[in-house]
């Protein structure tokens, strides 16, 4: 390993950029806190994310990590112990310098920062910390900050930085704690779900009580609803926002890695369920795994990284999250991976044939969005625009319904758009057709280098479900 200290900035964004690469977590909506006097910058909560480059992913932020050297030796990380890579690390005006001059040079409009563990966790905590207080006290800058925290540190610190961050978020690695064992014997599960169950908490109690009635609680009381109470980095914050400042109030995040161990797809919705489910998850992100490290215990290199199997993911985890499935109706132990060929939803809508066809001027919203080729925008539309008129197909195209999809699993007005088998390997084989090209693109097509921060294909990300 060479630590290199007498880097330019340049030469040292260009290392820690580039090893910032293999983590996908970096989206930013959630927030709205518009661009006030006297300070740089502006979030909403429509996105900031704006421009996708080929393979879908969000590269409007400032995406390095802090430092690439670290204590550990995680056999799947490009930054491991044992590699004999160039490290370096910024210090905190660096970090501030970097973001300031990307963002004045309307390049970026947030910053995402992680970090390798230099020292210890509370060391390269606290130093994160004096870089996100330097940039939102001293230089004055309001945007959008998403900030990984680093599992085992003291969460005093978690605390702190999650009044200067929008959103945090804490990596499981992989999705079993076996698979973490083989693969990351420094690493364990309690030491990472104890900072998000504290996020948790720490988000649930700023929504239920403004800071001032947090403060005027008995200390007991304040205790349980954060660990740390009420630091003065919230006050010092007040300096930057007039508004009151809040905690991680973009919510937090996790990634698992997908591949590298053998966990099915069953396996890995099962634990994004219950992520949502028990720590109020705003996203879990599926980062296909890319064979960087020669490891008996790891796919071969010049393997191709399962980008299909990632979007697959997605895809489902849309399902979980905005249209009412559980995973088990997606699969199970009998059937625990996804369909190649087909998306999850049309996957379980031809194995249901007894669930159709639904007639659009009838079905509530939960069972229109159980349609393929209706998503959430679409369903709406039908709800608001059938009070005033009875739907036809064309009304409902119009609407955004996928009618290449959509013509096996609906009835207007009591008919169907075509005389239709209702028979599962005719409406399969009809199916596959129509996402055959998609499919091939996904698996052959899609790039996973390093994305430039002047790359704008100008892409909308993909349509999980439809």
């Amino acid at each position: 390993m060479l630590v290199t200290q007498d880097l330019t900035i340049e030469r040292k964004l260009e290392i820690l950029s580039d090893a910032a690469k293999y983590d996908v977590a970096c989206t930013s909506s959630g927030v709205d806190r518009k661009g006030e006097k006297g300070t740089i910058g502006s979030a909403s909560a429509c996105g900031i994310c704006h421009s996708f480059a080929a393979d879908g992913r969000c590269i409007s932020l400032l995406k390095i990590l802090y430092t690439n050297e670290c204590i550990f030796d995680c056999k799947y990380c490009i930054n491991r112990s044992s590699n004999d890579v160039v490290r370096t690390s910024f210090t905190p005006d660096e970090v501030c310098m970097l973001t300031i001059e990307f963002y004045r040079r309307n390049y970026i409009e947030g910053l995402f920062l992680s970090s390798g563990i230099l020292k210890s966790p509370n060391y390269t905590m606290e130093l994160m910390r004096q870089a996100l207080e330097k940039l939102r006290v001293e230089y004055r800058f309001n945007g959008y900050i998403h900030v990984k925290a680093i599992p085992g540190a003291d969460p005093e610190l978690i605390e702190k930085v999650g009044y200067l961050a929008d959103r945090m978020s804490i990596n499981l690695e992989l999705p079993t704690a076996e698979s973490l064992r083989r693969l990351a014997p420094h690493k364990n599960r309690k030491n990472i779900l104890a900072p998000i169950r504290q996020i948790q908490n720490g988000i649930r109690a700023d929504r239920l009580l403004s800071g001032d009635q947090l403060m005027a609680l008995p200390d007991k009381e304040r205790q349980l609803l954060t660990p740390n109470g009420i630091t003065a980095t919230k006050q010092r914050a007040l300096t930057v926002r007039r508004e009151q400042p809040h905690f991680v109030p973009a919510g937090q995040s996790t990634q698992m890695i997908i591949g590298a161990t053998p966990e099915s797809d069953y396996q890995i919705v099962s634990v994004a369920e219950a992520l949502y489910k028990n720590y109020d998850l705003k996203r879990v992100f599926y980062s296909a795994y890319i064979p960087i490290n020669e490891d008996k215990e790891l796919p071969a290199l010049g393997q191709k990284p399962p980008l299909l199997r990632e979007h697959r993911l997605y895809q489902a985890d849309w399902l979980l999250r905005f249209y009412g499935f559980q995973s088990t109706e997606l699969l199970s132990e009998e059937k625990p991976n996804f369909n190649v060929f087909l998306d999850p939803k049309c996957d379980w809508a031809v194995r249901h044939l007894e669930c159709f066809p639904v007639e659009i001027n009838k079905a509530d919203y939960y069972t229109l969005l159980r349609v393929p080729g209706i998503g959430v925008k679409s369903a709406q539309r039908i709800m608001k625009a059938r009070r005033y008129a009875v739907l036809d197909f064309d009304d409902i195209k119009r609407l955004g319904v996928v009618l290449k999809r959509a013509v096996y699993f609906i009835t207007c007005q009591g008919r169907m758009m075509y005389r239709i088998r209702l028979e599962e390997n005719f409406i399969t084989h009809n199916l596959i057709d129509n996402d055959k090209k998609k499919t091939w693109s996904i698996e052959n097509d899609m790039t996973y280098r390093q994305l430039s921060l002047f790359d704008d294909f100008q892409m909308d990300s993909w349509e999980v479900v439809g």
